[in-house]
């Protein structure tokens, strides 16, 4: 079961109010977006936004939840062909739900045999097998370092670009054997699988998130009413990077947060996909 990170935060900052508004941008397995709904009761409404068709698709609409498949960079154009509006705040969470890392089949995960795809929407054209098979080393490194922050990015890319050589890369036991070979033992010991950086390199170049962030966030400034608000939970530092900045530099808002709030160990231990969640708040002014 997906645990929403940070609900508790989350309903603080944004103080949904009777009668409001709201745009949940990531609405996933609809835990924000129901926490909402309650405190928005009667009229109050949530424009429930996910990229993932199979994730819409297990929302329920009602006359106040409104699910809409999409993508988050165009939150503006979304809301304004529904007529959804005035908007009191928007949420973004931008973790990878745990129904798409367990369940999707889509090679999010490296601890599961599947295909590398890493679409969250399948009519997409580019899937992480086409960049790990098509890419030149100098692309695939400039992903890895980018996207990753991997310290070994030169490394994998040329140990990709001599197995896909052989035998063309499509499961991610395949990706994860290429990486173990190519990094010495002692990372194989650090905290965090020497795959993850890789993975999460892959995840972000095939679904283009870093772009995508950054136009959300312009399209939800110029939807949401002066004082509201806009929350974004991020999980690593280069989406926690441009939330900060963005909000520092856009002349319309004003960071409602001085530093991000994370998970309480409480909630770390009872759902450790939270651990490196960092909530970033504005407001409209």
């Amino acid at each position: 079961m997906h645990i929403p990170v940070l609900k508790e935060k989350v309903l603080e900052y944004l103080n949904p109010q009777p009668n409001q508004n709201f745009i949940d941008c990531t609405a996933g397995g609809g835990g924000h977006a129901t926490a909402i709904l309650e405190r928005i009761a009667p009229k109050g409404k949530v424009l429930a936004i996910d990229w993932d068709r199979e994730a819409i698709s297990r929302l329920r609409a009602t006359s106040r939840l409104v699910p809409r498949e999409g993508n988050f960079a165009e939150v503006k154009e979304i809301a304004n062909r529904e007529k959804f509006l005035p908007v009191h705040g928007v949420l973004f969470d931008l973790g990878l739900s745990t129904t798409q890392l367990e369940e999707s089949k889509r090679g999010f995960s490296f601890q599961l045999l599947e295909p590398l795809d890493m679409r969250y929407n399948a009519q997409q054209p580019v899937t992480a097998e086409k960049i790990l098979n098509y890419s030149s080393k100098a692309e695939l490194e400039r992903i890895l370092k980018e996207y990753g922050e991997e310290q070994f990015a030169g490394k994998i890319a040329q140990a990709i670009v001599q197995a896909r050589a052989q035998k063309h890369i499509e499961e991610t036991s395949q990706l994860v054997e290429i990486i173990e070979e190519a990094t010495p033992r002692w990372y194989h010991r650090k905290r965090i699988h020497p795959a993850t950086k890789t993975f999460q390199a892959l995840r972000i170049a095939t679904n283009n998130e870093l772009e995508n962030l950054e136009r959300g966030l312009q399209g939800a400034t110029e939807l949401i009413v002066s004082s509201g608000k806009i929350a974004v939970i991020s999980f690593h530092s280069l989406e926690d990077r441009i939330v900060k900045n963005f909000f520092k530099q856009e002349p319309s808002l004003k960071p409602f947060t001085k530093k991000p709030t994370v998970p309480t160990n409480a909630e770390i231990k009872k759902n450790p996909r939270a651990r490196s969640a960092k909530l970033r708040v504005a407001i409209k002014l």
